[in-house]
């Protein structure tokens, strides 16, 4: 898919940006480099202060080799650069913004930068390039992609969306208008679940130090059926991933239901108990459209029967 890659980059230097690519790009395997190499060209990336965003084309299925080899501190201390990506890059950049209060970006991936962006939405560039304190609503565009996805060998000029399904926000917990406040964190679940127990995902000290007023946690399943991520959510929880949770949004999925479980069943199961709202069918998962989400912003959800809406604020 590299003619796809060039695209992309293409787009972004449109933008005004000059484009680094690394040296870890082998797309041969599961991964492009040994671990340490990644780790190190990482590293290089996120404390240039010549780079200003690192945003990887695809991947991170086992980025979880890279975690014990960042140096946080040196991380925690170097000028704030936008990490920048989608699924399981949540493995790297939740707790880039936990353990560091670096603000990164749960949008979408390089290959997927040169699709138009639906109104109401913002593409991740636009998130990237905006000022300390920039305050940004998003809003659904109240259609999806059903099935299937664009096939980048055969056409990587691909910029047009196929939006061919209806479909709105849905409150799973109760009925009723929904307005709650907190700081955004989240990411995907098949990932972030294998991190829950560890120093990487200590989300409570998060939320102690930087919001105690409570946090909105935003989780997203990726492929796995419903009884696992029931089994997954209800690990998180009992980790602690949600103690400290305002509302939960979760991301529509194209994941398939287990027989006498759906996936928003699943969701209820495990989180039901919290007491707190819980909005689902939201553009943060892997059915396109993508509403980027900032790990680290302040957000406000708004959630009626005539109007859905997610404002940040980058402060």
């Amino acid at each position: 898919m590299r003619a796809r890659l060039e695209v992309a980059i293409r787009d972004v230097k449109a933008r005004g940006y000059e484009v680094v690519v690394g040296h870890c790009m082998d797309g041969a395997g599961h991964v492009s480099a040994p671990a340490a190499d990644r780790a190190g060209e990482l590293m290089s990336m996120l404390t240039d202060p010549g780079i200003r965003a690192v945003a990887p084309p695809w991947g991170g299925e086992t980025a979880i080799d890279l975690l014990p080899l960042l140096d946080w501190d040196r991380l925690r201390d170097a000028e704030p650069t936008w990490l920048v990506g989608f699924s399981d890059m949540s493995t790297i950049m939740t707790p880039l913004t936990l353990l560091t209060r670096t603000a990164t970006v749960h949008g979408n991936n390089l290959m997927d930068t040169p699709y138009r962006v639906p109104e109401g939405l913002l593409s991740w560039l636009d998130i990237a390039a905006a000022p300390q304190g920039h305050r940004f609503t998003q809003t659904p565009p109240n259609r999806y992609r059903s099935s299937g996805w664009d096939d980048y060998r055969a056409q990587p000029e691909v910029r047009e969306y196929t939006l061919d399904t209806a479909g709105s926000w849905t409150r799973l917990d109760a009925d009723g208008d929904v307005e709650v406040e907190g700081r955004l964190i989240g990411g995907c679940i098949e990932t972030l679940c294998n991190l829950t127990g560890t120093a990487y995902l200590d989300v409570s000290a998060f939320a102690r130090a930087e919001s105690p007023e409570g946090l909105l946690v935003y989780v997203e399943a990726a492929g796995d059926d419903a009884f696992t991520i029931c089994r997954n959510l209800h690990g998180m929880r009992l980790a602690g991933f949600f103690d400290t949770a305002n509302a939960i949004l979760v991301g529509r999925t194209s994941a398939p239901d287990a027989g006498s479980l759906t996936q928003h069943q699943a969701v209820l199961d495990a989180l039901g108990s919290l007491n707190v709202p819980i909005i689902a069918d939201v553009e943060c998962g892997h059915v396109p459209p993508y509403l980027p989400i900032v790990n680290g912003a302040r957000g406000r959800i708004v959630h009626t029967s005539t109007r859905s809406e997610l404002t940040q604020t980058l402060d």
